[in-house]
């Protein structure tokens, strides 16, 4: 019987390489749903594609013909009603949060490529889980290599994880240099073919950030037990160390299709291959990274630690901080000053749905005055 599949963010980067692994695997998946924020030209060629999997368009305030499900309200009905055995969750941003609760309420697994669903409500959504006797399998290249080397060597000696980081295209700039590069700099990812957010939060580390506390929650570890070690060839996706010192790795060519292949099989393995690595032309580079040019690493760090709705704020200001550097309301530079200004002030809140949004929106109203007195 084919699994059916739930593609949320059908038009994103994480849903494009979603459906090259549905198409090369068409025995196995079936579409049940396809949905987008407002690529609405987007999503209708993938309905005429598709012509018997129900589209969302979540952007929308209007109905668009052929398109069923409109609005958020409508998004989050279309996720309840189409009857999935699992969800990929590609939106980007803290709009995914609410549609991945929604996955889980219809009592779908998880393939979570939208990590700031463990960043903002990690025990709520992780609960959840548990309830609905739901699996979360990573999409993320980072956490799904680790999630990988955990089922293969289990985690009863683990001991620390190393978050492996590409560096982005200007790992080996100065704090002087940084100051006058433009938004299409920033876009210009070395390794990786990503959206346009997460290309930035690869620039500033921040998306670095956001994994090291995904990392910590979803894995259960202590802040200083996640390490971030600077990779630029993007091979080694992430690293675990056990008790006794071994370390292992997964590697791979940087392609997502892989994870998402690997999160839509799980538990078995199998599916088509995305690239051998060649050993006779590889060469590995690691180093540490400069958190000093680079404060969006240590501010993640600084929220994890304090906990409450830090993190959730961490997430939001970074969102609101790099649209206005992509609109160019602000220099590169001002990102993590801006950011650090919001954490700065008291966001200790227990975290329930409705305080998270709440925290989302003030933190995203302080940030706005913050770019405005820029």
């Amino acid at each position: 019987m084919k699994k059916r599949v739930a593609l949320l963010g059908a038009t994103g980067s994480i849903g494009k390489s979603t459906l090259d692994v549905i198409r090369q695997n068409s025995v196995a998946y079936e579409l049940v749903l396809l949905t987008s924020h407002k690529d609405a030209a987007g999503l209708l060629a993938l309905g005429r594609e598709f012509p018997q999997v129900p589209l969302a368009l979540s952007g929308a305030d209007q109905e668009y013909q052929g398109i069923a499900y409109w609005g958020v309200k409508g998004l989050l009905r279309a996720i309840g009603e189409c009857g999935g055995d699992i969800a990929v969750n590609g939106i980007a941003g803290a709009a995914g949060l609410e549609p991945s609760l929604a996955v889980l309420n219809a009592g779908m697994d998880l393939a979570l490529a939208n990590k700031e669903t463990i960043v903002m409500a990690a025990p709520l959504v992780l609960a959840l889980a548990a309830e609905k006797n739901c699996r979360i399998i990573p999409v993320d290249s980072e956490h799904a290599a680790i999630f990988n080397l955990l089922e293969v060597h289990g985690r009863d000696e683990l001991d620390a994880i190393l978050l492996t980081a590409s560096g982005g295209p200007f790992r080996n700039y100065t704090k002087e240099q940084l100051a006058s590069v433009s938004p299409k700099e920033a876009l210009a990812h070395p390794t990786w073919n990503m959206g346009v957010k997460i290309c930035i939060d690869s620039a500033t580390l921040a998306n670095k950030g956001l994994e090291v506390i995904e990392a910590a929650r979803f894995f259960a570890l202590p802040p200083e037990k996640i390490t971030v070690v600077v990779h630029p060839q993007s091979i080694v996706h992430s690293m675990v160390r056990f008790k006794d010192g071994t370390v292992y790795a997964q590697l791979s060519y940087p392609d997502m299709r892989l994870p998402i292949q690997q999160a839509l099989s799980y538990p078995v393995r199998g599916g088509a291959s995305w690239g051998t690595l060649n050993f006779d032309a590889l060469t590995l580079e690691f180093t540490k990274p400069d958190t000093t040019v680079f404060p969006m690493l240590p501010l993640a760090y600084e929220a994890l630690k304090k906990g409450s709705a830090y993190p959730v704020v961490y997430n939001a200001a970074n969102e609101i901080a790099v649209a206005a550097f992509l609109e160019n309301r602000i220099p590169f530079l001002a990102i993590p000053q801006i950011v650090s200004q919001v954490l700065d002030r008291d966001w200790s809140v227990s975290p329930t749905i409705e305080s998270i949004r709440e925290i989302d929106s003030q933190a995203r109203a302080t940030c706005r005055g913050g770019v405005a007195a820029w």
